[in-house]
């Protein structure tokens, strides 16, 4: 099942900024499942900004397969200072929790991207205050409830610098 979003209709804005521009705007989230629908091989880049890993990970292994230029962000989520935010090859990335687990899981599929990208990233720590214990189903379980959040500024600026990686590497 296809799970669709709104499209919000930017293609007009970035039309006036570059008549040249060629846009595929998709109302579809990229699994496993719909990776076809996105026909990766057709563009010059292919950012990566999926926030859930499993996802994540089929599209870094899709994508470093193809002769495309791959750049990923990886987590903002707890992140406060943008002049800590860096530029490095995804296995240089360090102090990042997203960066980790995807480490992690191509490591237990036993899979691994085919070639280097680059990836944007904060190595950043800060405790997660928004930890708290929660009642379950029963009086006797509980569970964490993990909220993790980040400010405007830092998300925007990962978009940015992907932005300008992308500009860069097409020049």
């Amino acid at each position: 099942m296809t799970q669709e979003f709104p499209i919000f209709d930017r293609t007009e804005r970035l039309i006036s900024i570059n008549p040249d521009a060629e846009i595929t705007a998709l109302s579809q989230v990229y699994t496993a499942e719909t990776a076809d629908n996105f026909h990766l091989e057709d563009y010059d880049v292919v950012i990566d900004a999926i926030d859930s890993l499993t996802p994540k990970a089929h599209l870094i292994l899709h994508a470093s397969r193809l002769p495309v230029t791959l750049l990923s962000s990886m987590g903002s989520a707890l992140k406060l200072d943008p002049t800590k935010i860096k530029v490095a090859e995804f296995w240089k990335v360090q102090y990042c929790p997203l960066a980790r687990a995807l480490r992690k899981k191509f490591k237990h599929w036993q899979k691994f991207p085919e070639r280097k990208f680059l990836c944007v990233y904060s190595p950043e720590v800060l405790d997660n205050l928004s930890e708290s214990a929660v009642e379950d189903t029963t009086p006797d379980e509980f569970h964490k409830v993990q909220v993790n959040g980040t400010v405007a500024h830092v998300t925007a600026i990962f978009g940015f610098m992907l932005a300008g990686l992308a500009i860069q590497c097409r020049m």
